[in-house]
């Protein structure tokens, strides 16, 4: 096994632990076809229900495009399929957010867990 494949197995297990983050919504959007008639390209949403843990944007982080409101989500990548893209939503709370950054952690070639920042 090598230390990558363990740091992901270390990752899911405290993945697993009650009260360690929080369960969230990665809503997957795939884009259709183009509608002619309305203008509009047609949207397909998937929802998964993953684990993910919440942290303020500190303020060295604000820049043109990450802002002092937005707020970061760390998901391990072993709970997602795809990497998630700026297309995709994340809802919690019944708020639902948008993904403006995709920051991926990897050890050795292998992805261990993907920094999002969001924005309501």
């Amino acid at each position: 096994m090598s230390f990558a494949n363990a740091l992901q197995k270390a990752i899911d297990k405290i993945n697993q632990i009650p009260g360690l983050g929080v369960d969230i919504t990665l809503r997957r959007i795939t884009l259709g076809s183009y509608n002619t008639s309305t203008g509009e390209i047609a949207e397909t949403a998937s929802d998964s229900t993953i684990k993910g843990v919440f942290e303020e944007v500190r303020q060295r982080e604000v820049s043109d495009l990450i802002q002092a409101d937005d707020r970061k989500c760390i998901i391990s990548a072993a709970s997602v399929s795809n990497i998630p893209t700026t297309k995709d939503k994340v809802i919690h709370n019944s708020i639902t957010y948008q993904i403006i950054t995709v920051k991926t952690i990897s050890q050795a070639g292998v992805d261990l867990t993907y920094e999002l920042i969001l924005r309501a």
